[in-house]
């Protein structure tokens, strides 16, 4: 049970904390938040991931304005562990922003008070009060798994954690229900410029490529509340360190494994998956994982997913729209552990299981030999299907169980073994956050309310182009780019 009262953990991001005495790394807390009912929206979330990464079942019936070495962001846990997001800035002055974190995609994204479609729960930027917004007159729409994000490419400074630059976004006009809401305003992508699109060079990235950072890094810790018996909101998620690591986050040493093929997505070979005391050879032509904090679950591709639930008593596939994910007898532990070439990584019990299923849910969907009359949950490895790349995508369902370095310089991609205390492998989860030394203090500024998006949407058309002119529709995952990452060798929305 949740021990902070409900405002006090929403409030909980924007408080000051000591900053850290070791050489100016700063970290940023990270909130989590999840939709009212996770295990109902699985089928969902499973389709969207397919989407997103272009996947389908072969069975289916920048200018510096100011300088900081490491941020420490904080992250913020939605709805048990169905995403993780940060607070970014966005304007002059500045009006502050819940953003989802994506490892899977580049662009910055945010709902603005010309927002058609958004909900009275989106926070929206008032292009109209910055005075450092710039409009250009190219409209654009950008595709995800779950929807699809339309508006016009605009330009403003943006702040995130200690750092502020200039910065490419789109500043969204319409968006499919879904990819905002319940105090999400939009996405904030950590992947590399060349999956852009908005053909930008990322916040994180440009801060790179100013020699901005300390280290040329990011980190991860993330929180688990997929435990816990009652559904939150959001709470306090984690830290995301720009910049750096935070050695209080983890033990030992990191494990770098250097990226497969050319810098896109956060691209590893997963070498075997241990199941159950099973291992799993994995072939290096069907491996190909993207390494995805935007994704709550982990896909992999027919024959593996089948071999892995294989291992598991008692285990049945379910479909009709449930195709592709898989329930197991809920009193059962599924011990999983994956490697990509050294460390083999423990994905603990309580991420592997997602939630009860019930018959209202599923119907008659159950496959196998499994009897129906057990209670039944489902499990967090899904089916995405076989012949794309990449072929697995590894989610938080992994991610919260290691501490996680996104490095650009050598390319590659670090895991460690998480502090003890920490949502570790072997343990529950403490529902209260990690206490964390050198947290920034974020801006107070308030977002832009909705009541504004009368007298902001009557000068869109000026600022956004001619509205009679059709958006320029950019996929998300570029057919060119699949094409060159599978020549060199080769998640939730």
């Amino acid at each position: 049970m949740i021990s902070l009262p409900l405002v006090a953990i929403v409030l909980l991001p924007f408080v000051f904390a000591a900053r850290q005495p070791d050489g100016g790394v700063v970290h940023v807390p990270i909130t989590r938040r999840s939709h009212s009912n996770r295990v109902a929206n699985l089928p969902k979330a499973v389709e969207a991931l397919r989407k997103k990464y272009g996947h389908q079942l072969t069975n289916v019936k920048s200018t510096d304005s100011k300088r900081a070495s490491t941020a420490a962001i904080p992250v913020t846990d939605e709805e048990n562990d169905s995403s993780y997001s940060g607070v970014v800035s966005i304007g002059t002055p500045p009006q502050n922003f819940n953003l989802i974190l994506d490892t899977g995609s580049s662009d910055l994204w945010v709902a603005t008070t010309s927002c058609t479609s958004c909900g009275s729960d989106v926070p929206e930027f008032n292009t109209s009060k910055s005075s450092t917004y710039k409009a250009t007159s190219s409209p654009l729409e950008i595709d995800y798994g779950s929807g699809s994000a339309q508006g016009t490419v605009a330009q403003d400074s943006v702040t995130f954690g200690s750092f502020e630059m200039s910065q490419e976004f789109l500043a969204v006009t319409s968006v499919t229900p879904g990819l905002t809401g319940d105090g999400l305003s939009g996405i904030m992508g950590l992947g590399f410029t060349s999956i852009s699109a908005l053909q930008t060079t990322p916040f994180w990235e440009a801060l790179y490529n100013a020699n901005n950072l300390s280290e040329p890094l990011f980190s991860f810790y993330l929180e688990r509340y997929v435990n816990q018996a009652n559904q939150i909101s959001a709470a306090p998620g984690g830290v995301l360190t720009l910049g750096g690591t935070n050695s209080s986050l983890y033990n030992g040493s990191i494990e770098y494994l250097d990226l497969t093929g050319p810098a896109s997505y956060w691209l590893l070979t997963v070498s075997s998956v241990t199941v159950q005391g099973k291992t799993i050879a994995i072939d290096p032509l069907g491996g190909l994982a993207a390494i995805d904090t935007g994704t709550t679950l982990i896909g992999a591709p027919t024959p593996i997913v089948a071999s892995i639930w294989a291992q598991v008593p008692g285990s049945t596939e379910l479909s009709g729209d449930w195709q592709g994910l898989y329930a197991f007898p809920c009193d059962t532990n599924v011990t999983v552990y994956i490697s990509f070439g050294g460390t083999n990584w423990a994905i603990s019990p309580l991420d592997m299981n997602l939630g009860t299923l019930n018959n209202t849910m599923t119907g008659n969907t159950m496959t196998g030999n499994a009897s129906t009359t057990s209670q039944m949950c489902a499990g967090g490895i899904f089916d995405i299907g076989i012949g794309s790349v990449p072929n697995w995508i590894v989610g938080d369902t992994f991610l919260k169980n290691v501490y996680s370095v996104f490095r650009a310089s050598p390319p590659a991609v670090g895991f460690a073994q998480l502090a003890s205390g920490l949502s570790s492998s072997t343990g529950s989860s403490d529902p209260n956050p990690v206490q964390v030394t050198g947290l920034i203090p974020l801006p107070t500024s308030t977002c832009a309310s909705s009541s504004g998006s009368s007298s902001s949407s009557s000068g869109s058309s000026t600022s956004s182009g001619s509205p009679s002119q059709s958006p320029i529709k950019i996929i998300a995952l570029p057919l060119s780019l699949l094409a060159s990452v599978a020549g060199c060798f080769i998640l939730f929305f």
